[in-house]
């Protein structure tokens, strides 16, 4: 296909979204996801993604109408490759002749690639590098700004109105009642509650337990409920928390869904967590947190709220982490001291919610 400017006189009814990346990832889109919506409001808009996308994309049918399961690539390390299924996959994606392709995974290293091969009429994307910069068309892959912008951006570039970053997470009422269920079955009262968030996907992103142990066990003895969130297989860190405490906590490890965590995030006191995906569920639903960010890119992944969200970080040159076990000591997770944590509970805690 020869690079050009994508065309938005032609009828545009199919569009490819490819993005196959996990929660967290998928929240930072949707604002882009509204935006491209508005310019297509007739358009079946596909996502070619994870299954672990279900959850969020099910959200927002009047954003995208269809998930296609990617198979995986050996550059991603995101799920395995699922080999029997690549040659098929890439046969239907050519077989839907899609008028639009966006590539909103990364850099376009590899996700190009894997773009062009489902042959799209027209495609967009970052480029790896500014001479590969294509007006209208190829933005190269801007390292400075946050998640959110990154996308944003790249639909300006495309020639879009695009300027409100705005996350959002619909909590129906089903999601409501059912948080309600989980509090009244563990004898939550939410305004009350501070809810503590220490696992992530990788060990180099944790904040250590003990740390986790010594805030817990300061705000339980100035009378907050504590509850610990996380999945089904995340229950014997919050038993090992619990344990270090000396107070009750509650576990609610693989008791929620993610609509019920966000409705009990919406109207608890507070969050406290590493920089992982329940800290973008907590933006989106305009939640308080205080954030631990060890081994993350702050200035990608933070949310965007600082009045309403705090970020902790001990700078260091060797963040972003891709390290499941830090090599180092873990000096980024070490450097956040439960002094300077506990200033930062207290200080929302004591301010009231934010307007």
């Amino acid at each position: 296909m020869k690079p050009t400017g994508i065309d938005w006189n032609v009828p545009i009814k199919n569009v490819a979204i490819f993005r196959a990346l996990n929660l967290g990832d998928m929240l930072c889109v949707i604002p882009a996801l509204r935006v491209l919506r508005r310019q297509l409001p007739k358009a079946h808009i596909s996502l070619i993604g994870l299954r672990s996308a279900i959850p969020v994309l099910e959200r927002f049918p009047e954003y995208v109408d269809e998930l296609i399961e990617f198979p995986g690539d050996a550059a991603f390390p995101e799920q395995p490759v699922q080999e029997n299924r690549v040659s098929d996959f890439y046969r239907d994606m050519r077989a839907r002749s899609f008028d639009l392709a966006l590539q909103i995974h990364g850099s376009g290293q590899r996700a190009n690639d894997i773009v062009k091969t489902m042959a799209p009429r027209q495609w967009a994307g970052f480029v790896p590098e500014p001479n590969q910069t294509v007006p209208g068309q190829l933005l190269p892959w801007p390292d400075d700004l946050h998640e959110i912008h990154r996308y944003l951006a790249l639909l300006q570039h495309i020639g879009l109105e695009a300027s409100d970053d705005t996350l959002e997470f619909p909590v129906s009422t089903s999601d409501r009642d059912s948080a309600d269920s989980v509090a009244m079955k563990n004898g939550l009262t939410l305004n009350k509650t501070v809810f503590i968030h220490p696992g992530a996907r990788l060990a180099s992103r944790r904040w250590p337990l003990e740390r986790f142990a010594q805030v817990a066990r300061q705000l339980a003895q100035e009378g907050w409920q504590i509850a610990i969130t996380g999945s089904a297989g995340e229950s014997a860190m919050a038993k090992g928390l619990e344990a270090r405490t000396g107070h009750r906590l509650v576990d609610l490890c693989g008791a929620t869904s993610l609509g019920s965590l966000a409705s009990l995030l919406q109207r608890g006191r507070l969050l406290i967590c590493n920089d992982t995906g329940v800290s973008h569920v907590a933006a989106s639903v305009h939640a308080t947190s205080v954030v631990i960010a060890s081994g993350s890119d702050v200035a990608r992944w933070g949310p965007l709220d600082r009045k309403r969200h705090t970020v902790l970080y001990t700078p260091i040159g060797c963040r972003p982490c891709a390290y499941d076990q830090c090599p180092i000591g873990h000096p980024c997770a070490l450097g956040v001291q439960v002094d300077r944590v506990m200033r930062e509970i207290n200080r929302h805690l004591n301010q009231g919610v934010p307007q």
